[in-house]
């Protein structure tokens, strides 16, 4: 079997992670002079293919190693192909996005910066709040799955590979910033494409499968959790990546919108077909024998590379260290943007938010060592995503310009309420219902409570949204005939047309902005 000694074992990761650090270091002190506006994003300095790469970094950790195999046997072909595809094509969103919001806000470098010029501070904070609040989650799935990944490959304690990866992305993302990210990661996303490659050719070439149990395993036909997920996982997903400002530091980083948009699409092309590779693996697992009928899908591709040579492995060990530090720099230099944008509007001291990151490490570490499950931990922030994007979105069009922050704050706590309310009348049960919200039996329980929730989320929310907004018409409209003002509550916002000029790009577009923009209520 493969599985490298102690010592190869060791040599291997840390020989990886201190390359990543004199890499990381050695870039951060050649920019060491930069501003603090080109420490927190980097818009429109960026072209096609080093976006492509980023978006590749960034979109794959660890935890695939885990959840798509997992996914495969328990939803066979049928749910690799839905997960792929649901994973990779709303990456789209961002260049179909990005351009529009940055004609409206063009100084934004993350979704809340457009947040509070539409709907005002109190939606942006909210707004803010629940992006860091995903991108904690995040980072805790990240570690918890790089230290699994770890175990299993080497058997070695996965304590000290967690540690010794938050020191070295910490040091590297707090001297050089988003540039340092982006820069590693294009090496990242590289090494993953090659080394994801090798590792298929090889386990292509050197597995064996069993041809009656492809028959058996019943992986190859339609089932039940299969169909649900062709609704579920693209709406989870594609409203989660609006939380994930590591996403949208990147769109805006984009030159043009024509890079913006080659980048993204390559990017979505190779994490596709990366995705299904990782997930048949699973399958590929039970077809071999590797898998018992009754094991833990989990494990799946780690059983599947006890069948291989030792070298396999400790390709693999370095492509899962590769995943996990571009992964998890990006949720880093992220999180101290976004906390710097959305809490201090860019005017605490950086060093501040730098200690602020690094405290956070603290209970990132603690939960991810705790942490039960890589999928249970994305799906914490799911509901609230397709609670909240869905109302938040429709001020985007201009044809929604009386749509207020009111609306939107009440209807994506609102749309948290029904799923409770769904949960409970589903279940029978107060407790069940409140389970639901966190989703804490997954998503392959085989009923239908979380295929509901993931309908009354949105659906409850822009409900909850229309009813703020009759509340908020009967109020305005009652106080201005109490005081005897004109109700203005409906009229269209002035419209200021301006031109913006792209330095880098050499080129202008109309910038159109609302003086009116900002109201709450």
């Amino acid at each position: 079997m493969g599985q490298p000694s102690f010592q190869a074992s060791n040599a291997i990761i840390y020989v990886t992670y201190g390359a990543f650090l004199l890499l990381g270091t050695g870039l951060a002190w050649k920019m060491r002079n930069q501003s603090k506006a080109e420490f927190l994003s980097g818009n429109r300095t960026q072209t096609a293919f080093p976006l492509a790469l980023n978006f590749i970094a960034a979109a794959m950790g660890s935890g695939i190693l885990f959840s798509y195999p997992q996914l495969a046997t328990l939803a066979g072909l049928q749910g690799v192909i839905v997960y792929a595809i649901s994973s990779a094509c709303p990456l789209l969103i961002f260049a179909a996005l990005a351009p529009i919001i940055r004609r409206k806000c063009p100084e934004g470098f993350v979704l809340t910066e457009w947040t509070r010029q539409r709907y005002g501070i109190v939606t942006a904070l909210y707004l803010g709040a629940l992006t860091l609040l995903t991108l904690f989650l995040y980072m805790v799935a990240e570690l918890s799955a790089i230290g699994q990944v770890i175990e299993a490959l080497t058997g070695l304690d996965g304590l000290p590979t967690i540690i010794v990866e938050c020191v070295v992305t910490t040091i590297y993302t707090s001297l050089g910033g988003f540039k340092i990210s982006f820069i590693t990661d294009n090496i990242q996303g590289a090494m993953i494409c090659c080394l994801i490659l090798i590792a298929t050719i090889t386990i292509g070439a050197k597995t064996e499968i069993n041809r009656d149990l492809i028959g058996e395993s019943g992986l190859l036909n339609a089932n039940l959790v299969g169909w649900q997920l062709i609704y579920i996982l693209p709406v989870a997903i594609l409203t989660n990546d609006f939380f994930l400002a590591n996403y949208w530091l990147r769109a805006f980083a984009s030159k043009t919108d024509k890079d913006l948009w080659i980048g993204i699409s390559v990017a979505m092309i190779v994490i596709l077909i990366v995705l299904t590779l990782v997930g048949f693996t699973g399958l590929i697992a039970v077809w071999s024998g590797a898998l018992p009928p009754d094991g833990d899908g989990s494990v799946a591709f780690f059983l599947l590379l006890e069948q291989l040579p030792n070298w396999v492995v400790g390709i693999v060990i370095v492509m899962a260290v590769c995943l996990s530090t571009a992964a998890f720099d990006s949720l880093q230099s992220a999180m101290v943007s976004s906390a710097s944008n959305d809490i201090f509007r860019n005017r605490l001291n950086i060093w501040w938010i730098r200690g602020a990151v690094i405290l956070v490490i603290i209970p990132v570490v603690v939960l991810a060592i705790k942490a039960p499950s890589i999928l249970q931990i994305y799906l914490i922030s799911d509901l609230l995503s397709a609670a909240t994007i869905p109302v938040l979105m429709l001020g985007l069009s201009e044809r929604f310009y009386w749509w207020r922050g009111f609306e939107v704050l009440i209807g994506g706590l609102g749309g948290i309420l029904t799923v409770f309310i769904f949960g409970t009348i589903y279940y029978g049960d107060a407790q069940l219902g409140g389970e639901l919200i966190l989703l804490e039996q997954g998503l392959y329980t085989g009923d239908w409570g979380a295929f509901g929730a993931f309908i009354a989320a949105p659906v409850g929310g822009l409900l909850w949204g229309f009813g703020a907004l009759a509340l908020r018409l009967t109020v305005q409209f009652i106080h201005s005939k109490v005081r005897g003002t004109r109700f203005d509550a409906l009229d269209r916002p002035a419209i200021v047309s301006s031109e913006y000029f792209d330095p880098l790009g050499s080129t202008s577009e109309e910038v159109t902005t609302s003086q009116g923009a900002g109201k709450f209520f």
